[in-house]
């Protein structure tokens, strides 16, 4: 636990078993170095489930940090398979395949040790989507097989295979930040707008932390912002961002949003730009095309 604490700035310590804590891990300096989710087995076990692309990177990492800890850890990426089942019917649809207490179980907290399709796995009601949802971890040479079971069983519900064009769209409209965009080494978490996540109240020595208080002491420069294309176009990663007739900031994500109908953006602007209302220009192929600032997230599923 005292090596967690170190590692992340959430509190870990407000974790019962079999639940999961969302939380970025962060350098010195304040940028992340990832965000990620912490399932606690049990006060001596922890699991962390990072960003695939991060892997490697968030390993060494963990390894750098570890020196001096009384910890054991092992990397075991290739000894696991996530599906993730996402969606309004996810907890119908699951209910076919295990007798696991699926209506019980809350958002964020997991069950270590289910059966699903006659398979061993562990149950997970978080998702990545702005959905209520599910992800199922397996072994490897399970996945396939447990693929083929959920899509059977949620033919009657019109389930459909996705990729991560799809899943981006989905965590876009809920605005939630993705990893070498909304967050990265050179933007910190409280410019995301975690500072929820960011527990500088307490009296936690995270890595990070004197960076991080001294950004929020200051007031943030910089802001994730949301925006709303007036003037025809589609905002993409990378656009410069423009205001009283210079760059203001980078769009860091941006497309159009079927649920909504709308074209829309998240970007790293000005913080005294970010306020909602604002009009803004994006530079979209050499030309400025009007925007306005509004509230995040864009899209909030409805609740039971």
């Amino acid at each position: 636990l005292m090596f967690l604490q170190k590692l992340v700035t959430n509190d870990i310590s407000r974790l019962a078993e079999n639940q999961v804590q969302y939380t970025p891990m962060c350098y010195s300096h304040g940028g992340t170095v990832d965000d990620l989710l912490v399932y606690k087995f049990n006060a001596g076990k922890y699991l962390l489930v990072v960003n695939a692309a991060n892997t490697q990177k968030d390993w060494e990492w963990i390894c750098e940090m570890g020196k001096g800890f009384d910890v054991r850890f092992s990397n075991v990426s290739d000894d696991m398979a996530q599906l993730a089942l996402q969606g309004p019917a996810a907890e119908a649809i699951l209910e076919k395949l295990t007798a696991a207490p699926l209506s019980e179980l809350k958002y964020y907290w997991f069950i270590p040790e289910a059966t699903v399709a006659g398979r061993k796995a562990l149950i997970s009601r978080t998702g990545y989507t702005g959905e209520d949802g599910f992800e199922i971890y397996c072994r490897p040479q399970d996945a396939e097989f447990l693929w083929e079971a959920i899509i059977t069983a949620g033919k009657p519900f019109g389930l459909l295979p996705a990729g991560l064009g799809c899943r981006d769209t989905l965590r876009f409209e809920a605005c939630l930040p993705l990893y070498g965009h909304e967050l990265s080494e050179d933007i910190t978490p409280l410019e995301a707008g975690l500072a929820i996540f960011v527990k500088l109240k307490t009296d936690l020595d995270f890595v990070g932390r004197p960076a991080l208080a001294e950004q929020k002491a200051q007031g943030l420069k910089r802001k994730i912002a949301g925006f709303a294309m007036i003037e025809r176009g589609v905002a993409r990663a990378e656009y410069p961002v423009l205001a009283a007739g210079r760059r203001i900031g980078t769009v860091t994500s941006g497309t159009y949003s079927p649920t909504l109908d709308k074209n829309l953006g998240l970007a790293l602007i000005e913080a005294d730009y970010a306020q909602i209302g604002q009009r803004i220009g994006i530079e979209i192929r050499g030309k400025e095309a009007a925007a306005e600032v509004i509230g995040k997230p864009f899209y909030k599923r409805p609740r039971k």
